[in-house]
């Protein structure tokens, strides 16, 4: 087992799967995959069912029944990860919108450089989005600006999709807790990272849309961050953010390093 998972949910990838899968076994750093399916009608789960066999003990899949949300199909594969030991788990996108290179940047930034999160940012060396119309680059850019007015969470991409987490990070924070399973559930994972104390940096990414499949935004997940961001900043008011006695105390959140700047505070 390598110590590092990728978490890949899906639901009708049919055109990007077995793509996706083999680009991430073909980088340097080695990586295993989890593959989280939620009943795909095109039969996405079957094409991984068939690699399978070429990727033993590499490539793993997760089925479950009906659609049930971006943020439980991550919870669900982060306590997969944790009850087998993996150090560093990775959230990714199976469209392609986030290029798996990027993978080998994120695990350095935790894995050599001792950050506990690190975000695949869009906006941390200014607008890095290829192929959206303009409406949804303002939408994601001020959602963020956003966040950062609410929260006073210093991250630059607060909806950002593309993350390495170190295993200390998931085991702290609650998950039975979690709110949230659209873009609001990207932002309350970073907000409870930033609360816990965890160090957190932002890795410049060119993010690329889709060109293959549908896209599964919805202006239901852009109403639930909305109003989330809110509902998180008070229930934080009301809650205590104690790291277990047993864990490393981390430096200050958003640290400077070598090659990320990192973000005003706001």
């Amino acid at each position: 087992m390598n110590d590092s998972l990728v978490i890949i949910p899906t639901y009708n990838e049919r055109e990007n799967a077995e793509l996706i899968i083999r680009k991430v076994f073909s980088l340097p750093k080695a990586f295993d995959v989890l593959i989280i399916d939620d009943g795909s009608p095109d039969g996405t789960a079957g094409i991984v069912r068939g690699l399978m066999a070429e990727f033993p003990g590499r490539l793993h899949l997760e089925e479950r029944s009906g659609k049930l949300g971006l943020g439980t199909a991550y919870i669900h594969g982060f306590r997969w990860a944790l009850a087998r030991g993996y150090g560093y788990i990775f959230e990714m996108d199976a469209d392609f919108s986030h290029n798996p290179e990027d993978l080998v940047r994120l695990y350095e930034a935790c894995a050599v450089q001792g950050h506990d999160l690190a975000i695949g940012s869009r906006y941390i060396t200014g607008v890095n989005v290829v192929n959206w119309p303009m409406n949804r680059v303002l939408m994601s850019w001020f959602a963020s600006a956003y966040v950062r007015f609410v929260t006073g969470m210093p991250v630059m991409d607060a909806t950002a999709g593309f993350k390495c987490y170190a295993a200390q990070v998931l085991r702290t924070i609650p998950l039975e807790r979690i709110h949230f399973v659209g873009y609001a559930f990207q932002i309350e994972m970073k907000w409870l990272a930033y609360k816990y104390g965890f160090r957190v940096t932002e890795v410049p990414i060119i993010f690329t849309d889709r060109t293959r499949g549908a896209s599964k935004m919805s202006k239901g997940i852009f109403k639930e961050a909305l109003l989330g961001v809110v509902q998180m900043k008070i229930d934080s008011w009301f809650r205590r953010f104690d790291r277990p006695a047993t864990a490393d105390r981390a430096a200050p959140a958003f640290p400077a390093s070598a090659t990320t700047p990192a973000p005003e505070t706001r």
